[in-house]
């Protein structure tokens, strides 16, 4: 068998693969193989194939990392204000003291941490949520 034909077809299982995933790396290194066969084709020795087999594979992974393609579509920060994600964000507590910035209160049948959000006075009274971070609950004056 040809060289150039083991490229390819190590491409193709890579390309297969990939449907499986979903993630784009394995095309992009499926990329990589298929120059490795087009420089077998054009006749350069076993070295020359698998350099420019990895360099085009990194390269083009390095590529798609970058892209919007690369990174994944929910934000972590963001999921954390997210009411479609998280649906505490928007429901209220009540603060019955502040102790430096920080107060304990019982929600949904437990004991959270809370902390003020940006722009928000420490006051006894209500607030609303508008980020959880873990088991501590950031919120704003309601």
């Amino acid at each position: 068998m040809a060289d150039w034909i083991g490229w390819l077809a190590s491409a193709g299982v890579l390309v297969i693969l990939e449907l499986f995933t979903g993630t784009f790396y394995l095309l992009m290194i499926a990329i990589g193989l298929v120059a490795g066969s087009l420089v077998a084709l054009a006749g350069a020795g076993l070295p020359v194939q698998a350099i420019a087999a990895g360099a085009v594979g990194v390269i083009a992974t390095g590529l798609l990392h970058r892209s919007r393609f690369g990174r994944g579509r929910l934000d972590a920060r963001a999921a954390t204000r997210d009411r479609n994600v998280n649906l505490d964000i928007g429901e209220r507590v009540t603060v019955p003291a502040w102790e430096n910035g920080r107060a304990r209160v019982m929600y949904r049948g437990a004991l959270w941490d809370v902390e003020l959000g940006q722009g928000a006075t420490p006051h006894a009274g209500e607030f609303r949520i508008v980020e959880v971070l873990g088991s501590r609950l950031v919120v704003a004056d309601a």
